[in-house]
């Protein structure tokens, strides 16, 4: 009889195993897809803004460093590659004092030369021409949760949008908040108020939410970048749900795609609540910067999925704790445990008759 009823236990117990892994598999595959599909819609909606809000062609001016190429026509002697230097200017034959290029297009540098080659008596009508040889004055640098962190050398007029569709789009993990980092002597208007000096002498920083950047109603937030910009997309933090009372215990992206996450949605990531779960006696740890020491902070997720309490947003590093009731499992399980020694019981009874 021992025989009998352990093997029909262990037949018993194998498709419940094996469907219960399936399960487990499922929703960690269907996780990950659903993860990543919301990574490409988002980056699939910034190449669309991007090829939308297209700047248009203009002259980039000149800086310091730039190989140029300046001819003067029907003078060869006269017609050479000058490259600018650190302080913006250049040399050039006959020519006693510097010309400022630095700040001006190649239109109103030829303008320029002309004039002072005229009131020289070097050339008497002079037509002049210039262009950008080697372009190294105008880098932007796109860092963080890019596919292809990089520098680019701006050659003609660039918007936020097209730099980051540029860089491949956002990564999984990137953040809510867009940092600019643009030099001061930089002339632009910028619609975002909320600017702030970066710590560095001469410098300050744009920040940009991701959402506001993505409003398509709203394209005042999709600023041009300039060269000396450096543009990054951080991580977004990482949150911690454990306990027994959820699914699936792990870590998760504090912020995704521009929204926040909460409470709510944190259960959600974590395949929601299990059969056992104490819901409302779940709690926050929080790290006081103060004291150096994790604070509890009782959530009552029921109320919340009830609407009787507002949601709490979290941050990064909290720790979301969701208990399970001990005793509760147990009765189950004992109640599970004795319905399939029955059963056997049943089975075996049935084959001695």
């Amino acid at each position: 009889m021992r025989i009998t009823v352990r093997w029909m236990l262990d037949w018993l117990g194998k498709p419940v195993l094996i469907a219960f892994l399936s399960i487990l598999a499922g929703s960690q595959a269907t996780y990950g897809q659903g993860k990543d599909e919301s990574t490409q819609q988002t980056n699939e909606k910034i190449q669309e803004l991007a090829s939308l809000g297209k700047s248009t062609l203009a002259d980039i001016p000149i800086g310091a460093g730039d190989l140029l190429h300046i001819d003067v026509f029907d003078v060869p002697e006269l017609s050479r590659d000058v490259r600018v230097s650190n302080l913006g200017e250049i040399s050039f034959p006959l020519i006693h004092e510097k010309i400022r290029a630095a700040g001006a297009t190649t239109f109103q540098l030829e303008q320029k030369i002309q004039d002072v080659l005229r009131e020289s008596g070097l050339v008497s009508d002079p037509q002049v021409s210039v262009f950008i040889k080697e372009l190294n004055s105008q880098p932007v640098t796109i860092i963080g949760a890019v596919v292809r962190p990089m520098t680019y050398q701006v050659n003609r007029p660039m918007s936020l949008l097209e730099l980051i569709a540029n860089a491949g789009g956002i990564t999984d993990g990137a953040g809510t908040v867009v940092l600019i980092t643009r030099r001061t002597e930089t002339e632009s208007l910028t619609p975002i108020s909320d600017t702030s000096g970066s710590g560095e002498p001469g410098s300050r920083t744009i920040r940009i939410q991701l959402q506001d950047l993505l409003n398509t109603e709203n394209t005042a937030f999709n600023i041009p970048v300039y060269g000396g910009d450096v543009i990054n997309i951080p991580l977004g933090g990482i949150v911690y749900v454990m306990g027994g009372g959820v699914s699936q215990q792990g870590g998760y992206v504090v912020q995704s795609h521009g929204e926040q996450i909460t409470v709510l949605k944190a259960v959600a990531l974590a395949h929601g609540l299990g059969g056992y779960a104490k819901p409302d006696d779940a709690v926050i740890y929080r790290l006081n910067p103060n004291t150096g020491k994790r604070e509890a902070t009782p959530v009552h997720i029921k109320q919340i999925e009830q609407n009787k309490s507002q949601d709490v947003a979290m941050k990064s590093n909290d720790i979301l704790y969701v208990p399970d009731s001990l005793t509760k499992k147990i009765l189950v399980r004992a109640s599970e445990a004795a319905v399939q020694i029955g059963s056997g019981v049943l089975i075996y009874r049935s084959s001695t008759q």
